[in-house]
Parts: structure tokens; C-alpha cells; sequence
């Protein structure tokens, strides 16, 4: 799960920026505002919006990369392949950010996302109530956590309810490659999933413990609890049975719900760390983020941090709850967010903001002046849409209108047209809500929510004209005769 990070490439000595006409302005003072350590041109194509360009086009009209340039970065928004124009240049192509006032960032980032990705902490996912669910509905279950990022599927059993199909369960998730753990604290049920192929046990203790020794000398791990109703200090003499059978174990002192000890729960963590400093440790996770109403992407990334620190090497989650649906996937990220902060002793920020869903990390916004020099040379009646952290700037060639009521603004635009006026209300519909959410709004873009990002909503026929012309709508006025 972990290895050494790939080598650094060297230093970059010279990158060409490509760019169209209305962006090459903001481009250069970007850059020259970021004071690189590297050279750098800019390469202006002959087209008014980057935007439209695709990289077959870039490719045939691009001059040659100037002497000693290490890489020519294109516009974020820009189709293609980049190695269509990476074959013509001869040098490594790659695009940037959508939006140009992140390409700070984007190299600022660029060291630290090399070394980014490992991660120590297994992911158990649990398909809750298995002995309920038909066949079907646990391999989709199980496939859906695997694709998500889980390393094992848990198969959970439920107290008093016969299982006849466990065993065929558990066969068919592991003929399908799957990695599969019991959590059941039933001998019967436990032999019969580990014959069958589980490799991991929820739970033994001082009541079940003697199932565990048949396991000794095999890769079979169980996670050890302690009694029911007792303390951390059962955990001793299970431990030190198991470590004399033989048997690989992992110690839950088991977290519990906010409100119920949850405090308590982990200074127990922190004890039976000091108890145990080198046996791995194993949390239910979905104890808290299953039973607290608040979005799990904070709740799962705080959780991991605690993990991480102490030594946690295997969690346990699940998605019953509708408010903890991609929690696996959450959890996949912050492990890998948490292991770089801890062992790269820096702050968990600055490399990966995938579990920023509902606010954005940074909001992008021009100011009123910039936005007027923007529209300064536009020429066409296409509407640009622009957000700032409280109003909407809505302009083309004729016309330049701001404010914060979505019906006032496109009360001013002046649109008849029924596709134009429904694209017009899906965009400034769309830049309300990033104002309102506190995200950076970006016209015929989706905006960002994190790992949750669906791919942008344009094509390659994404841009049209949203509005004529004044000269074109003269033009569509019937004329008059006038009649004496």
C-alpha cells in the first residue's frame, strides 16, 4: 500500500502558455503576478475564446516550441488529446487548470501531488443486514464498495437470523476477487464464512475466543473487542491467548456514538495504544458517521486523521444512512490526504480537496474593472456570465448588467428567443447557487463539489450564440409599408 515516490523530475527551465486573444491579458498578468522560477512565453492562437480550441487544431496551427522549453501547457477547457500536440512540438503538453487565476496553483501543487497517494489503513466495507438482503442485491452492494475503494467486504450478520446462503455468499464474492470479512460473533456462522474464504473476523472476545484458535498458523486475521459491559482491561488476557495460539489479530476498543461516551471511546484508543504499542488497531467508524445527521466528508476526514495518528490500521464503514451514501469513497481520500499529512509532517490542505463538496476550496472572482476590460474587445452578442462572492455580471458587445435577483438580471438581457432564455435561466440558476453555496461559478461548466464532481455539462457543440445582434434582430423586424 505504500512505496517510495517516484523521482522528481527536474526543475522545469521554460514553459510555453497557450491561449486565444481574450484571455492572453489575464494570462500574462497571472503569471508575471506568480514570479515563476522558470522562463516562460506566451503562445496567442489566432481565435477570440481559448475555450473553442481543441488540440488537432492547436497542433496544425502552433509555431514551434522556442529553445529549452520543458512544457507547453494548454487551456484547461480545451478538447483533445494532448499528445497530439505533444507529437508535433516535441515536448511534453499538458493542460491546465479550467480556470487561468488557478495556474499558481496548479504548479504549486505540482511537487507536492508526486509524492502523493499511499496510504496504510485497509477499508472495510459492510453490507449492513446481509442475512435480509437477496444474492443480487449483496454482490451489487459489494461491487459498488469495491469500486469505491473498499479492501475488504464485510459480510454483516444479524443476531438471532439464520443465514443459510453465508457460505455461498461468501464464495461468490471471493471467486469474483473480491477480499471478504464476517462480522458475526457466532462460532458457527465465523467457521462457516472462514471455510468459505473470509479472511478477516468481527469479532472474538472472552465469549467466543475459542474459534480463533482454530485459525492459528493461517493468514486469517480476527479483530479482538473487549467483553461485553467490561473494559480494555479484558482485552489483556485475549490478547495474550491469541499472541499464544498464533493467531494474527487486530484490537477494536470500539468507538462509540457522540453522545454516548464518544469521548471515552477515544482515550480508550489512545490507551490500549500505550498498552499494545505495536499491535495494529481497527475502528468502526460507522458508529459515528451512521448515527450523526451531518454530511460524512468532514466527519470521515476527521475520524481517518484520528487513524492516522494513532495507529489505526483497518476501519470499518458503511452507507446505510442516505446522509453517509459515499462514504467509502470519502474514506479512500482521506486516508490518502491523512498518511501525507502525518508522515510528511504538514497540514492536510494544498494537495487534495476532494472532500471540499459543498464550499469551495478558493472562490475565483474578477473585479467589476477587470470585467469591463474583459468585455472591452469583445465584439459578438454571446452572453459571458461572471460571479464575484455576492453579484452576477452578465455582458456581450451591447450590453454589461450586474446585480443579485436572477429575474431582474435576465429581465435587462432582453432575450425572446426560447433556447437562448433557457439557457440564459439554467446558467444565472446555476451562478445563484455557487453565490449562494459560497463556490466559483464557471459558465458552461459544472461546478466543483469535490469528489462528487460530475463531468462538465458541454460538448463539442457547447458554445452558441445566446443572443442576436441588435443589427441581426433589425433585421428579423418585418418592414412596414407605409400607406398614403
Amino acid at each position: 500500500m505504500t512505496g517510495p515516490p517516484p523521482p522528481a523530475p527536474p526543475a522545469l527551465r521554460r514553459v510555453l502558455f497557450v491561449t486565444g486573444k481574450l484571455a492572453e491579458p489575464a494570462l500574462r498578468r497571472t503569471i508575471a503576478e506568480m514570479a515563476p522560477a522558470f522562463a516562460w512565453e506566451v503562445a496567442v492562437m489566432k481565435i477570440t475564446v481559448a475555450a473553442l480550441m481543441t488540440t488537432p487544431w492547436i497542433a496544425r496551427f502552433l509555431e514551434a516550441a522556442p529553445v529549452d522549453t520543458d512544457l507547453v501547457l494548454l487551456p484547461g477547457l480545451c478538447e483533445g488529446d494532448p499528445a497530439v500536440v505533444a507529437q508535433k512540438v516535441g515536448v511534453p503538453v499538458e493542460k491546465g487548470p479550467k480556470d487561468l487565476r488557478q495556474i499558481p496553483e496548479y504548479f504549486g501543487r505540482a511537487t507536492a501531488v508526486r509524492e502523493y497517494g499511499a496510504y496504510d489503513i485497509e477499508i472495510v466495507a459492510e453490507v449492513n443486514n446481509a442475512p435480509r438482503l437477496e444474492r443480487a442485491a449483496i454482490r451489487r452492494e459489494a461491487e459498488h464498495y469495491r469500486s469505491s475503494g473498499a479492501d475488504v467486504i464485510d459480510i454483516g450478520c444479524t443476531p438471532g437470523r439464520q443465514f443459510p446462503a453465508l457460505a455461498d455468499v461468501v464464495r461468490e464474492l471471493v471467486d469474483a476477487g473480491m477480499r471478504v470479512s464476517i462480522d458475526s460473533l457466532d462460532p458457527e456462522e465465523i467457521r462457516t464464512a472462514v471455510r468459505a474464504g473470509a479472511e478477516l473476523v468481527l469479532s472474538v472476545n472472552g465469549s467466543n475466543l475459542e474459534v480463533a484458535r482454530e485459525l492459528a498458523g493461517t493468514q486469517t486475521r480476527v479483530v479482538v473487542i473487549p467483553d461485553v459491559g467490561s473494559g480494555i482491561e479484558t482485552l489483556v488476557p485475549s490478547v495474550e491467548r491469541l499472541d499464544a495460539w498464533g493467531v494474527r489479530y487486530l484490537i477494536d476498543p470500539i468507538v462509540e456514538p457522540i453522545g454516548f461516551g464518544f469521548m471515552r471511546s477515544l482515550e480508550r484508543y489512545a490507551e490500549t495504544r500505550r498498552r499494545f504499542p505495536r499491535a495494529p488497531l481497527f475502528m468502526g467508524i460507522g458508529n459515528v458517521t451512521e448515527l450523526t445527521a451531518a454530511d460524512t466528508t468532514g466527519v470521515n476526514a476527521l475520524l481517518v486523521a484520528i487513524c492516522q495518528e494513532l495507529g489505526v490500521r483497518a476501519v470499518l464503514t458503511t452507507e446505510v444512512i442516505p446522509w453517509a451514501r459515499g462514504a467509502v469513497r470519502e474514506v479512500d481520500v482521506a486516508r490518502r490526504l491523512m498518511h501525507h499529512a502525518v508522515t510528511h509532517q504538514t497540514l492536510p490542505k494544498g494537495v487534495d480537496d476532494r472532500l471540499v463538496t459543498l464550499k469551495d476550496a478558493a472562490i475565483l472572482a474578477y473585479t467589476e474593472t477587470e470585467l469591463r476590460e474583459l468585455q472591452r474587445p469583445v465584439t459578438d452578442p454571446n452572453f459571458r456570465i461572471f460571479t464575484d462572492r455576492d453579484t452576477i455580471t452578465v455582458f456581450n458587445s451591447e450590453k454589461f448588467v450586474r446585480g443579485t435577483d436572477v429575474q431582474e438580471i435576465f429581465s435587462q438581457l432582453g432575450v425572446d428567443e426560447p433556447t437562448h432564455a433557457f439557457y440564459l435561466g439554467r446558467e444565472l440558476t446555476k451562478a445563484k447557487l455557487a453565490i449562494t453555496l459560497g463556490k466559483t461559478y464557471r459558465q458552461e461548466g459544472a461546478l466543483q463539489w469535490g469528489y462528487l464532481t460530475p463531468p462538465d455539462d458541454r460538448g463539442p457543440e457547447h458554445v452558441k450564440l445566446t443572443h442576436a445582434s441588435a443589427r441581426s434582430r433589425s433585421r428579423r423586424t418585418p418592414r412596414v409599408k407605409n400607406r398614403r
